[in-house]
């Protein structure tokens, strides 16, 4: 389904919204096969995200999310925890402490933390 996407989408402007959409979706299909190239189309789509859209905050931190799972997944868990606190911090000014995206954020974080057995601080977010 994410190539199907990509290859819909792919002859479009990079300001077209549908080929970022698109492009995210091959990504996050890549995630559990291809991780090492999940990784590099997920950080093309964030940066695209931050070229062509930065006044689309919530749509900058969902690109963030994805590039931060997908390092969890390849295991480099000090690049994913660096970008769990960005995303958190960008959260909680977005939205606010109690909204459920912020909330899951703080979990995300927390899984971050764990991974890197910072239990202390992981307690806090839980």
């Amino acid at each position: 389904l994410g190539w199907a996407c990509w290859k819909t989408y792919l002859g479009r402007s990079e300001l077209d919204g549908f080929r970022c959409l698109a492009l995210e979706k091959l990504g996050n299909a890549l995630r559990d096969s291809r991780p090492e190239e999940a990784l590099q189309v997920l950080k093309s789509s964030l940066a695209l995200r931050r070229r062509h859209f930065s006044h689309d905050e919530p749509a900058i931190l969902s690109a963030q999310t994805n590039v931060a799972c997908c390092l969890g997944n390849l295991r480099r868990h000090d690049e994913a925890l660096v970008l769990a606190r960005e995303i958190y911090a960008g959260k909680m000014a977005l939205l606010g402490v109690s909204h459920e995206n912020t909330i899951g954020s703080g979990c995300n974080l927390a899984a971050s933390l764990t991974a890197l057995r910072l239990w202390d601080e992981a307690k806090t977010f839980l």
